[in-house]
Order: structure tokens, then C-alpha cells, then sequence
């Protein structure tokens, strides 16, 4: 309850930051008295599409911390998170990217890499990993974690966001504005958007925020096969990630908020809407390379 508190809350603070920033540049004012401007509504578009990604990517890694609970490990008090240390900066030196920060969550098997930048990331793994997994096969998980942030993928899945929410920004009013259009047709009394407008702007903002979503799983799905083989290459052998993959398949995987859901080792649901592919998928592509 409380993850869904904070990601609705950001989600409205965000939301009434870019309104405010849309009001400031004057692109909310894409509703003339002559018509859509086009322009206008372009620029809107872009502010409440990128700007809502950026500041998500921005915040990532200290909403991260905070929903997730995570406890950053400064010093390690054990032998345990000694060599945890130790295997985030010895793969971060072969994946050629800064130190990140470590860090340790309580909760079923799962672990997820988020941040703006490479060289300021936060690689993170649950307790239920860790009491699950052998050594050879968490050192492969935060392979993976690390092939994330060494491929950048946290800022093209930013980018492949805010381009998508674009369109759907853009889209809805568009064709909403023509709907109203044709539903006010001939009648020369009325000014300023209808009631077909307001509503088909909100049906359409969800159907293709739907259909956003699902490339963006698509994108998702790739990159992740992409770091299973970058885990490999970093561990300079396939096994120990096989080995792990092929261990989630019987634990139960950990929740994590949904602001680094796509970048955990494990997750999604549905067929279209995974972040995920199967399991048995990314097992074979490895086998297979």
C-alpha cells in the first residue's frame, strides 16, 4: 500500500509540475477560437511526454531507495556484503562504468539497477536472492544488472517513453478535437471545446496509452536479452547466468515499485504488457549463443 501511495503521489506532483511548466511556455493554449493550433499542442505534447519521463529517470534512484527500502551499503558490516561490494566494482570495472551504490532490500528473489547516469547507478538485491541464489548465480544477476547500466538502457527506455507519450498526447486531441467537430456541426453557437472532446481526449489518452505500453514492453523484453548476454560476457561464461535464470523459475520473485519494475531480473505480467520475456526464453537464447 504504501509503494502505490508514493508512485500515485509522484505520479500527481509530476503532473502538476509539468502543468505548471506547460502554462509557463504558453503551449496549453492550444484550444483557439480559430481552431487547434497545431503547433501549440505539438509542444504541449512534448513537455507533458518527455518532461514526465525525464523527471521519473531523475528521481529513479532516490525513489528507488525509498520505495523499495532499500539500505545502502557505505560500509560493510559483514563478510557477505564485503563481497557484494567487491562483485558490483569488479564488474563495473569490466563493464567500463563508475562505481554505483550498493544496496540491500528485504523481500522475495528479485534485483534491479536503476539511475540517470552510468557512473552514478544503483544496483540493488533482495535478501530472498540472496539466501537463494549461490554465489556464482548472484554474481550473474548483478551481471545482468550491470550490462543495464553499461548498455544504457535506463535512458533509452527513458527516451522510448517519453516519445510514446508524446504520440498519445498528441493523438487523443487531435482526434478528439475532430470528433467534437463533427458531432458540433453546424451549430454556430457554440465556442471552445465540447463535451465529445473531453470525452473522447480521456478515452483515447487510456486506449493508446494502452497501445504505448505495449511497445514499450516490446523494447523491454529485447534489452533484457541483451543484458542475460551481457552478464555472460562479463562472468566470461554463460553458465552461472543460465544457472540463475533457471533458479527463479522455482522462487517465488519479489515485488518491486513499479518505477524500476522493468529493470529487475524478473517481472511483468500478461503476454503483451511483460517487461520480461519467459523465463525458458532467456535460457534458451543463452544456450543458443
Amino acid at each position: 500500500m504504501k509503494r502505490i501511495f508514493l508512485f500515485v503521489l509522484t505520479n500527481v506532483l509530476v503532473v502538476t509540475v509539468l502543468g505548471i511548466v506547460a502554462s509557463l511556455l504558453g503551449v496549453n493554449r492550444y484550444l483557439t477560437a480559430s481552431g487547434l493550433n497545431l503547433g501549440s499542442l505539438l509542444g504541449f505534447a512534448l513537455v507533458m511526454g518527455f518532461g514526465g519521463a525525464i523527471i521519473s529517470l531523475l528521481i529513479s534512484k532516490p525513489m528507488a531507495k525509498w520505495t523499495a527500502g532499500v539500505r545502502v551499503i557505505g560500509q560493510p558490516q559483514n563478510a557477505d556484503e564485503a563481497w557484494i561490494v567487491g562483485t558490483v566494482r569488479k564488474l563495473a570495472d569490466q563493464a567500463g562504468i563508475g562505481m554505483p551504490e550498493v544496496g540491500i532490500f528485504e523481500g522475495d528473489a528479485n534485483a534491479f539497477a536503476t539511475g540517470a547516469f552510468k557512473n552514478s547507478a544503483l544496483v540493488a538485491v533482495s535478501t530472498g536472492l540472496l539466501a537463494g541464489m549461490t554465489r556464482d548465480e548472484v554474481e550473474a544477476v548483478i551481471g545482468h544488472e550491470i550490462a543495464h547500466v553499461a548498455n544504457g538502457d535506463m535512458v533509452t527506455m527513458t527516451l522510448i517513453q517519453g516519445v510514446m507519450n508524446t504520440f498519445v498526447v498528441f493523438l487523443s486531441r487531435v482526434i478528439g478535437f475532430a470528433v467534437d467537430s463533427f458531432l458540433r456541426k453546424g451549430d454556430e453557437r457554440s465556442s471552445g471545446p465540447g463535451i465529445g472532446y473531453m470525452i473522447s481526449t480521456f478515452v483515447l489518452d487510456i486506449v493508446l496509452g494502452f497501445a504505448a505500453a505495449m511497445v514499450v514492453a516490446w523494447f523491454s523484453r529485447h534489452r533484457e536479452f541483451r543484458a542475460d548476454a551481457g552478464s555472460a560476457q562479463l562472468l566470461g561464461r554463460k553458465q552461472p547466468m543460465i544457472n540463475a535464470l533457471s533458479r527463479l523459475g522455482g522462487m517465488q520473485p519479489g515485488e518491486l515499485p513499479k518505477s524500476v519494475a522493468a529493470f529487475g531480473i524478473t517481472g511483468g505480467i500478461g503476454q503483451l504488457f511483460a517487461t520480461h520475456p519467459p523465463l525458458a526464453e532467456r535460457i534458451a537464447a543463452l544456450q543458443n549463443s
